[in-house]
């Protein structure tokens, strides 16, 4: 049994109100609750408080960050937490400063996170369609994989010393939706990497 929390970054606009990202975030909750996992869930666009997102993520042995990509990164509220969350963790609770030191000021950047062990996965919803990506010959990503695009994301765990478990990607969810072929490969994707 793990203990693993799932924030759900979705940021409500007029034209998306965030059914897929908490549809996505419930049944994730729910398929790992029924395996015996221990789950917590934090819905960004509800409030939260940074002291107890500190301790979900100290508790947690996995995070899920549940969000759609917005103008290529989080959506602002998702990135405000972290700037909240993550800056007061570095205090010791996510990280010893950013690993240097004053003997070696130039070596071991990003390597002082205390998270060690705990585990994360990425899932996002975006308008782009899967075909964007990993085709050198599509001009706008150029070959870059949704990974790629989402890098920042991976960084700040990595910060944390957090290692990655594999992303999901529901593509293309806005011009050209397809909601069951989406859920379907989540639930595969979950029975993957916790079954």
């Amino acid at each position: 049994m793990r203990k693993i929390l799932i924030i759900n970054g979705h940021q409500p606009y007029p034209f998306a109100k965030g059914t897929l990202n908490d549809t996505l975030a419930e049944r994730a909750r729910s398929w790992l609750a029924d395996q015996g996992h221990e789950v917590r869930v934090s819905r960004i666009a509800e409030g939260y408080d940074v002291e107890e997102a500190i301790a979900d993520h100290q508790w947690a042995d996995v995070v899920i960050m549940q969000f759609p990509i917005n103008w290529m990164m989080v959506p602002w509220s998702f990135k405000k937490y972290m700037d909240e969350v993550y800056t007061a963790g570095m205090d010791g609770r996510f990280c010893e400063g950013d690993g240097r030191t004053a003997e070696k000021p130039k070596e071991n950047y990003g390597l002082g996170g205390t998270l060690t062990g705990t585990q994360y996965m990425l899932s996002v919803t975006l308008n782009a369609p899967a075909e964007a990506f990993n085709d050198p010959d599509e001009p706008f990503f150029a070959g870059k994989s949704l990974d790629d695009l989402v890098a920042p994301v991976h960084l700040n765990a990595r910060f944390f010393d957090m290692s990655t478990l594999p992303t999901f990607g529901a593509y293309d969810v806005m011009k050209n939706p397809d909601i069951d072929s989406d859920l379907a490969r989540f639930d595969a994707h979950l029975e993957r990497v916790f079954g």
